[in-house]
């Protein structure tokens, strides 16, 4: 069984790619790349993907009109993928037809969460083989229907997407919300139960949010090198955060960019290192619209910094 490593910074919020490049024998070519957005209180989401296929119109490799991805599993934690992109699937070919919806089966996972100061281990059983050596599982994690009919991850306004011989270079955005994804179960049962939310778009319908940060008129004790100590935090519309630290992009001029965003309205916030209060030239949270393969830019400046 193969393990997924985290690759170079260049995708996010939770979740896959399909690259369908054209070719001139008749098939396209698929790869898959996985990104996630990470969950708050999660410190791992470990999942075994076990199968990728694509449902369509068209006969596939079961003669259902499926065509299969992925068949060799991969072991990933989804939190190593936030604003990140790593390699699942590489060239797969797809005869051409439409296509109405990608499917992930998931035949065995765990997520390691903070309860009370201490870190605790969910998995779907005790003997799952991508728990780490040693691994003292706490608890229960259900995974109704994953390993079996896979998790349905619908494309974009549930809209079919059609792949040519000659197609055009076609990218699908696929995000997996990891906060709303895992959830305890109701009860005093001590379970935990993954409900995936997937949505899916057309890469060409993604985007990001650049967040900037300068000092402006305030003293910094440190000079501008102290708005590295801040962080920007991104709130999609079910209210899952993503945190993401600045880096200097001038002297004066820091930047966290959140990329591959599914078009839509998110808040954007800034936290300060503990013990700080600030204030800022906008109200915050601010509002940023992401849309279609647009960058929304939120700026900030300092009005007043104070260690309390």
């Amino acid at each position: 069984m193969k393990t997924l490593r985290h690759l170079t910074s260049t995708l996010m919020m939770a979740t896959g790619l399909l690259f369908l490049a054209a070719c001139g024998d008749g098939k396209a070519h698929v790869t898959l790349k996985l990104t996630d957005a990470p969950g708050d209180g999660i410190e791992k989401a470990v999942v075994t993907i076990s199968k990728v296929y694509l449902k369509g119109s068209v006969e596939g490799e079961d003669g259902k009109g499926d065509v299969v991805l992925l068949s060799e599993p991969v072991t990933t934690d989804l939190l190593t993928l936030a604003n990140d992109t790593a390699d699942l699937v590489k060239d797969a070919e797809v005869p051409a037809g439409t296509y109405k919806e990608l499917r992930f089966v998931i035949t065995g996972g765990y997520i390691q969460v903070k309860q009370d100061g201490t870190s605790r281990i969910f998995a779907t059983s005790a003997n799952y083989e991508g728990l780490p050596e040693g691994a003292q599982v706490d608890g229960d994690l259900q995974m109704p229907s994953a390993s079996s009919s896979g998790l349905k991850v619908k494309f974009d306004k549930d809209a079919d997407v059609t792949i040519t011989s000659d197609d055009d270079q076609k990218v699908i955005l696929v995000d997996f919300d990891v906060a709303q994804s895992f959830g305890k179960e109701a009860g005093n049962s001590g379970k935990w139960v993954m409900r995936p939310v997937i949505k899916g778009a057309d890469m060409e319908f993604s985007g990001n949010v650049e967040v900037t940060l300068e000092a402006g008129s305030v003293s910094l004790p440190l000079g501008p090198t102290q708005l590295a100590s801040f962080s920007a935090v991104l709130i999609n519309a079910d209210g899952s955060r993503e945190t993401l630290s600045f880096s200097a992009s001038t002297a004066t001029r820091y930047v966290a960019d959140f990329k591959y965003l599914l078009p839509g309205t998110y808040q954007v916030d800034l936290v300060a290192p503990a013990g700080v209060s600030f204030t800022t030239d906008i109200t915050r949270p601010a509002t940023a619209t992401v849309s279609s393969g647009a960058e929304s830019d939120v700026h900030f400046v300092l009005t007043s910094f104070d260690v309390e």
